[in-house]
């Protein structure tokens, strides 16, 4: 499949199985622990990232807000040491702002190559065999 359309395929990065980001909290654009990306997840929630505090500072001060509990929506808020399905852009423009968080390559979609280069993920896994 080409990499400049959005795959239905549940692969990540490296061409594997897609593997589970976090289901506590549960994280993913359909709140199914995934970071699948689909063509109703337009802000292509596809890379899963281990938040630190620094990450969710940087994140808060650009305006994504991942740390603050809204109630309402169900969202307690990701916290320093947990997994998250980050937004394709807002990942993109970390890398750009030297403020990148590790990743978790085998738990990060396809789709993200897109936007950031395979080189610069592997630079920020974790997870690599």
């Amino acid at each position: 499949m080409p990499k400049n359309s959005l795959s239905h395929e549940k692969l990540n990065v490296l061409g594997g199985p897609l593997e589970p980001c976090s289901l506590d909290p549960i994280t993913g654009f359909f709140r199914d622990g995934s970071c699948k990306v689909t063509p109703e997840n337009k802000g292509m929630h596809a890379i899963c990232i281990y938040a630190t505090q620094e990450f969710l500072d940087y994140s808060k001060r650009t305006g994504n807000d991942l740390s603050t509990p809204m109630p309402q929506f169900g969202f307690k808020g990701v916290k320093a040491g947990e997994s998250w399905c980050l937004s394709g852009v807002r990942f993109a423009q970390s890398v750009k702002d030297g403020n990148a968080p590790h990743i978790f390559i085998h738990s990060t979609h396809e789709a993200i190559l897109q936007l950031v280069d395979l080189e610069t993920l592997k630079s920020l896994a974790i997870d690599l065999d």
